[in-house]
């Protein structure tokens, strides 16, 4: 009788010593889960704050890791030819391919031209950014309608005096972390 009641403190006490730690376990994983979200939610802010300053001072680079047309054609690019780069009031769109030359010898059309209209909508809640520009290039006028998210990733619809549209989709960088070649300057 002495060792069966010793048999169940001694199972009550290792359920005990097995129980408990788990369920503290748990605790930590739900208080690590909130942790995580805010930290996300201040990351992202503060990321909303750097692409601000970024857009605000027009000293950037959009380079697109995938080109979109109006049919909805979506292919894989190589951002460092295929780019949307604005330095204060110049603007310079291009695109690029790999496998051929082209106008520009990097295997597309490169327009370097000057940036007017100029204008930026926040969306607090969102943290998002949109921006709406034309570039005067040589070989027309483009509207370069910009929105960028607080992850960085950034997507740019542009259109010109001939009908078309075409899409870059890639990310925000510093002019300084770009590493984009310019091809030459279509005519």
């Amino acid at each position: 009788m002495k060792t069966m009641i010793s048999h169940k403190i001694s199972l009550l006490l290792l359920a005990v010593f097995f129980i408990l730690p788990i369920s503290l376990w748990s605790q930590e994983i739900k208080l690590s889960r909130q942790d995580k979200k805010e930290a996300r939610k201040a990351m992202l802010a503060e990321n909303y704050r750097i692409l601000d300053s970024l857009i605000t001072g027009r000293k950037f680079v959009l380079e697109a890791d995938f080109l979109q047309n109006q049919m909805g054609d979506r292919i894989a690019v190589a951002s460092r030819i295929n780019f949307i780069k604005i330095n204060g009031e110049s603007g310079i769109l291009q695109t690029g391919n790999d496998f051929r030359t082209g106008y520009n010898g990097v295997g597309g059309v490169t327009a370097e031209g000057i940036v007017s209209s100029w204008k930026v909508t926040r969306d607090k809640r969102s943290l998002t950014h949109k921006v709406s520009f034309n570039i005067q290039t040589k070989l027309g006028t483009y509207n370069v309608f910009l929105t960028v998210n607080p992850e960085n990733r950034a997507t740019a619809e542009i259109s010109g005096s001939r009908s078309g549209r075409l899409t870059w989709d890639g990310h925000l960088l510093t002019i300084d972390n770009s590493k984009v070649f310019k091809g030459m300057e279509t005519f």
